[in-house]
């Protein structure tokens, strides 16, 4: 499927081809935390229940600023049901990113599927954002930067965004030192200087190259 991108906005595309394709549920998944040196990844797994009745703009979460991803997170959150994964440091050491990503999409896709209850009646098809492969039962279809996209996905990119951001507040409280709350656990000079100085904390992924 190639997308029509009107305006370089996020719009249904996906979502109408695959119901007229005879798919009755439509799930985007998207994750948030790939990069960063410390702190968790988090994957959220969105299915609309009236996306077009958006008043904030829906968009790939790295292009709205915290306030506008605040206010499309707290629509989404009333127009769509939605999971949410996480997977902390200590289990992306282990394994190594990509497959902790997998894991998070995997537990934020079952989170809904929970809530939804005898998802296969509906006959769900998953949309994921990039390229990672999913172990699940249903149908699915990588969008390498769905998150521009489709709605679905731009949703779910901005969930995961503001709930990782939140954990990361979180936990500049207890690390205030390392300055979480601004950088949210990425490579700035800010932090690479603070690592430098104190060494890595206890939500540092130990096996990234600069900790």
């Amino acid at each position: 499927m190639k997308a029509k991108i009107k305006n370089n906005k996020p719009d249904f595309y996906y979502e109408k081809k695959l119901k007229r394709a005879g798919y009755g549920l439509i799930i985007g998944i998207d994750e948030a935390g790939r990069g960063p040196l410390a702190g968790p990844v988090v994957a959220a797994a969105v299915a609309l229940k009236a996306g077009e009745r958006f008043k904030n703009r829906i968009d790939d979460s790295k292009k709205l600023t915290q306030v506008y991803r605040e206010q499309a997170f707290k629509e989404i959150s009333e127009y769509s049901l939605y999971g949410i994964g996480i997977v902390e440091e200590g289990m992306i050491d282990f394994f190594n990113i990509l497959a902790a990503t997998r894991m998070a999409m995997e537990q934020a896709l079952f989170t809904l599927l929970d809530k939804i209850g005898n998802p296969a009646k509906q006959n769900p098809h998953i949309i994921v954002d990039g390229n990672v492969k999913l172990n699940i039962a249903f149908p699915y279809t990588n969008i390498p930067g769905g998150d521009a996209k489709s709605k679905s996905i731009a949703c779910a990119s901005i969930l995961a965004k503001v709930v990782r951001d939140r954990i990361m507040v979180l936990y500049d409280k207890l690390y205030p030192e390392y300055g979480f709350r601004r950088h949210k656990g990425y490579p700035t000079r800010m932090h690479k200087f603070a690592l430098r100085r104190f060494g890595p904390s206890g939500i540092h992924r130990k096996t990234f190259c600069l900790v």
